[in-house]
């Protein structure tokens, strides 16, 4: 059994895998006074036991490093994965930003992602334990238009084009996450890397229109869902066409692999949108969540 939680953070992105291994990951975080002490709460009961423990930052914008210094003091940061990047920021540096830059320049806890970077126990097994099942799809670390999104961080700009492309496959099923990548790298990213079916893709920048899926990109993808994040309404992009989840009205999603099925799981008990789903009967039960549907895959 896998787990893939999607937390409801208002402008932010974090989530969490347990995977089906000795390995945990938290992608992001943003952590409002309001919920910290609960998510917090529950990466610590979710990981425990967990031999390899990881922390991924798709890019360091302050909604999705926002409670960096409360996640690292508390967790302890050793497998600390971003891309190579010399982003700075305009005016006053956030103790989360530091936290970030600390991070990502220690030698010894940090780990530089790319296209078809390997890893133990990212995506390599030996006989210790078997691999997360993570792989990262992108970036091409010599591309033109990836180079200037990196200039631009480094010279202070937006962030969001030097996010990563990563991916989660467990069994049957796959998830993407592409950070706040937006429309125009995404078309790079698209030209670039022969991409292929998922299951679950996570909307680009919170769903936002500046981070629609290209047409293109989203015919090789071919979803089964679509989670569109916490923008605010009029900025969301609603995947016309596509069957989604809009995590402002869901709450919460966790998506639970079941032998052939993804059970879905959601924390808003008035939410029914279930476009795609079949119902599966021997589904989990979670505290405060609400089971909504199923995927399956041939």
């Amino acid at each position: 059994m896998s787990k893939v939680k999607s937390f409801s953070v208002g402008n932010g992105d974090m989530f969490y895998i347990n995977h089906n291994s000795d390995n945990f990951t938290t992608i992001d975080c943003y952590l409002t006074d309001d919920a910290k002490d609960d998510i917090l709460d529950e990466i610590e009961s979710e990981s425990s036991g967990k031999g390899i423990q990881r922390f991924i930052s798709t890019h360091p914008d302050d909604d999705h490093i926002g409670g960096l210094v409360d996640y690292d003091d508390k967790f302890n940061i050793l497998n600390f994965y971003r891309v190579d990047n010399n982003t700075t920021k305009k005016g006053t540096e956030t103790d989360d930003f530091k936290r970030y830059k600390e991070l990502r320049n220690d030698s010894k806890k940090s780990f530089a992602l790319k296209k078809g970077c390997k890893r133990k126990w990212m995506n390599e097994d030996d006989d210790e334990r078997k691999s997360s099942g993570l792989n990262c799809l992108w970036p091409i670390t010599d591309n033109e238009k990836y180079n200037e999104a990196l200039k631009t961080a480094a010279e202070g700009g937006s962030p969001n084009n030097i996010s990563p492309a990563i991916k989660y496959l467990v069994g049957k099923f796959s998830f993407l996450w592409m950070g706040d990548m937006e429309t125009d790298m995404q078309e790079e990213f698209d030209r670039e890397v022969n991409n292929g079916h998922v299951t679950i893709v996570f909307a680009p920048h919170h769903g936002r229109k500046s981070g629609h899926i290209p047409s293109s990109l989203m015919d090789k993808l071919t979803p089964k869902l679509v989670v569109v994040g916490e923008a605010p309404s009029d900025e969301l992009d609603y995947y016309c066409g596509q069957n989604t989840i809009t995590q402002n009205t869901a709450g919460d999603i966790l998506f639970e692999t079941n032998g052939d099925y993804l059970d879905i799981f959601v924390s808003e008990s008035g939410y029914n949108k279930r476009d795609g789903m079949v119902i599966n009967l021997s589904h989990g039960h979670h505290s405060g969540m609400h089971y909504l549907g199923s995927i399956m895959e041939n």
